[in-house]
């Protein structure tokens, strides 16, 4: 028989079925069950999977994360998402409205001069990199002509300037 999987006393018994009551998903509901099932019945993680229906190993990454961070760990933010942003996704449209409006004009909006506005704005230094992926995060796209047509024909041209009439 395996080792039983005991939890540390961060919530009650009480807390934690009321929290079950009030669980988001099936995510907070099984993650809460699991912590509820080791703090009622200590037994080993076989047996408390397969009474809430997960597998052994999400059983051994919910306890020691309960037992290390409590409630908030077990139940909080998971991974992904935009927690280190400098503004939200409304502030970068309006930061970015003044340089779409002049662009929709036919003006030229230079990647560096949004960078030098932005890093005024935030007040601090930024990497290209971060002006590159805030700016396609808002679907802007460098648009520039070509240096010339892509079906040039440099021998007509030199045959059409000797030969053309001024006016």
């Amino acid at each position: 028989m395996g080792r039983v999987s005991k939890v540390c006393d961060h919530a009650s018994v009480e807390e934690i079925e009321g929290l079950l009551r009030m669980a988001e998903g099936r995510k907070h509901h099984d993650r809460l069950m699991v912590i509820l099932n080791a703090m009622v019945d200590p037994r080993p993680a076989r047996e408390i999977a397969l009474h809430v229906n997960v597998s052994v190993h999400s059983v051994h990454l919910w306890i020691p994360l309960y037992n290390r961070l409590g409630i908030k760990g077990l139940l909080g933010p998971g991974p992904g998402g935009r927690r280190n942003q400098h503004m939200t996704k409304e502030e970068e449209g309006l930061f970015l409205k003044p340089f779409f409006e002049r662009a929709a004009k036919g003006e030229i909006a230079t990647v560096a001069e949004i960078h030098r506005a932005l890093e005024e704005r935030l007040g601090n230094a930024l990497h290209h990199s971060v002006v590159y992926r805030f700016l396609d995060r808002n679907r802007w796209r460098r648009v520039r002509p070509r240096p010339s047509h892509v079906k040039t024909d440099l021998q007509e041209q030199e045959a059409f300037k000797k030969t053309s009439q001024l006016r």
